[in-house]
């Protein structure tokens, strides 16, 4: 089941559901995805059998919503402040070449002449799927900002003007909410532009955590329910008429060096997120980038990411944002 949201004529919020291929409709008396979903999560139900349970309304044109503008992110929480973008890095292994190479450097260099990157890839490979009961290595983790910086589909991905670079990182997100016992439950899986400053990162790693201060976007749908052993999409950018750059991008564990539920309990071992309904977008990292082919993004590029399995396309335009002048005052 595929589920999304679109601001209404009113505008109220929509919530629209549909099973792969098929005809979207509107949820009866949903409120919100978040609301739906607390509602399972509180009420100890599964979220098909809660929006069963509310029944559905009229058809809903995704195609045309898309087309005005009119998706808003698949879940939203009444106070921005409380979804919070998150994701982690180095859990892909790329392609056969890259994993190949990587596993001979890994495997053959000396520990003392690995980067700080290819040790973390190396602590992956080595532990991030572990034995049921056991827990894998911790991976990169870092924090992209809350509910204020998610673009909706359709919508700009905004570089500050700051910026060294705006680029695309093609990636699956894992989207949560808290229920009232601290119980970390999962909606299920979206596409997402886990959107990113790449100059400033590779001028040194301790920028990492700069580089990821930036917008991201997610959906336009969530596929409820676990994810796809293997999944592949594709990951374009368009520049006018032209599309400048286009390649496969592979996620799913089957092409991953750590598993969700470790990359999960990673992020949800911390009490600070697990407040009770709160929301968590969690992206898990990608192998795929436009900035490692060479590619300069401009403003007025659009960036699409799609996975047959995850429903409509994920489009953003980049759009860079005018110089301000940041002061702080004195009380």
């Amino acid at each position: 089941m595929l589920i999304s949201q679109i601001k209404g004529a009113n505008g109220e919020i929509v919530v629209a559901v549909r099973e792969q291929g098929g005809a979207a409709r509107s949820v009866n008396n949903a409120g919100s995805v978040y609301q739906l979903a607390m509602e399972a999560a509180d009420g100890g139900k599964s979220l098909a059998a809660v929006i069963e349970a509310h029944g559905f309304g009229d058809a809903v044109d995704l195609e045309k919503a898309y087309a005005e503008g009119s998706f808003l992110p698949p879940i939203t929480h009444p106070d921005a402040a409380h979804l919070h973008l998150t994701g982690t890095g180095l859990t892909h292994l790329g392609s056969a070449a890259t994993r190949d190479s990587m596993h001979k450097k890994t495997t053959e260099a000396a520990e003392e002449t690995l980067t700080d990157s290819m040790k973390m890839f190396k602590m992956g490979l080595e532990n991030g799927k572990p034995k049921a009961g056991e827990k894998g290595v911790q991976p990169e983790w870092f924090y992209k900002g809350n509910g204020y910086g998610a673009a909706a589909p359709g919508a700009p991905l905004v570089s500050p003007s700051f910026a060294l670079d705006g680029g695309e990182e093609p990636e699956m997100a894992g989207i949560y909410v808290i229920a009232k016992d601290g119980t970390p439950f999962r909606i299920g899986f979206a596409l997402s532009n886990e959107f990113s400053d790449h100059v400033t990162e590779r001028m040194n790693y301790l920028f990492l955590a700069h580089s990821k201060l930036r917008p991201a976007s997610f959906g336009p749908e969530i596929r409820i329910g676990a994810a796809p052993e293997d999944i592949r999409g594709t990951s374009r950018i368009k520049r006018g008429d032209k599309v400048i750059f286009e390649k496969p991008f592979l996620s799913g564990e089957a092409n991953m060096s750590h598993t969700f539920a470790n990359l999960e309990y990673h992020h949800f071992k911390y009490g600070l997120f697990r407040v009770p309904g709160d929301v968590h977008v969690h992206m898990f990292g990608t192998a795929t980038l436009s900035f490692a082919d060479g590619i300069k993004t401009e403003e007025g590029d659009l960036f699409e990411i799609e996975v047959a399995e995850f429903g409509l396309p994920l489009r953003n335009p980049l759009k860079v944002a005018a110089e301000e002048e940041i002061s702080v005052k004195q009380l």
